[in-house]
C-alpha cells in the first residue's frame, strides 16, 4: 500500500508465496524487487540466492523487522542490493528503490543489541558521555554501518555516496566524539545515547 502511493513506483505485482514470486518473476521480470526475509517456505535470502543464479538478475532490496547485525551479514553475503528495516521512512525506501533500480546499493544501517551489549554502561563512563553534541541523520547512518564493521568503501557503497565522503564523516564523527578511532566513536555514541 505504501509504494502504490508512490508516483515514481508501480507495483506490477504482490504476494506473499515466495515460490508464487519466483515464479511470476520468471514470467514477468521486474526492475526491482522488495521482499521481507521471513516468509512462509524459503526465505528472503532463498529467493535472492535463486534470483542470483539467473542469466538477468533481478535486484533484490530485503526488509525486516528485526535489528540483527547477522541479518545485514547474510543479506550482503548472499547478494542482496538492499536491506532495510520495515520501519524505515517511506523517502528511505523510496530512495532505496531508486539507487538499487540505477545499479546502486542502499544497506540500511543497524545497531543492535549485541552493539550495544558491548558498550559499558553509559553511568560507568563519566565524562565520556557528556557530549554536547547532536549527530545528524547521515552521521548516525555512517556509524551505525561501522559499527556492523562495514569498510569505508562498503559504508559509501551502501548509501550511495563516495568513500572520500565517507572519510570526512569519520574523520568529524571522531572529532565530535572525542575518539582516536572509529570503533572508540561508535562505541562512546551508543554510551551516549546518540544512536
Amino acid at each position: 500500500m505504501l509504494l502504490d502511493t508512490m508516483p515514481a513506483i508501480t507495483v506490477e505485482y504482490a504476494t506473499t508465496q515466495p515460490t508464487e514470486l519466483i515464479a511470476q518473476l520468471r514470467r514477468e521480470p521486474v526492475d526491482v524487487v522488495v521482499s521481507d526475509i521471513r516468509m512462509p517456505g524459503f526465505n528472503g535470502f532463498d529467493v535472492v540466492r535463486r534470483i542470483n543464479t539467473w542469466a538477468r538478475p533481478i535486484p533484490v532490496i530485503l526488509l525486516t523487522t528485526f535489528d540483527e547485525a547477522n541479518l545485514l551479514d547474510e543479506a550482503i553475503a548472499v547478494g542482496a542490493k538492499g536491506f532495510l528495516l520495515k520501519g524505515a521512512s517511506p523517502e528511505d525506501l523510496l530512495a532505496a528503490i531508486e539507487a538499487v533500480a540505477t545499479g546502486g546499493q542502499w544497506m540500511s544501517p543497524v545497531v543492535t543489541n549485541q552493539v550495544r551489549r558491548a558498550t559499558r554502561p553509559a553511568e560507568h563512563l563519566g565524562d565520556v558521555v557528556s557530549f554536547d553534541t547532536t549527530l545528524t541523520e547521515r552521521e548516525k547512518a555512517v556509524l551505525r554501518l561501522a559499527a556492523t564493521g562495514l569498510t569505508n568503501k562498503e559504508i559509501a557503497q551502501a548509501l550511495g555516496l563516495v568513500e572520500g565522503t565517507v572519510k570526512n564523516y569519520m574523520s568529524d564523527l571522531m572529532i565530535k566524539l572525542e575518539s582516536r578511532d572509529r570503533t572508540q566513536a561508535v562505541i562512546r555514541a551508543i554510551a551516549a545515547g546518540l544512536l
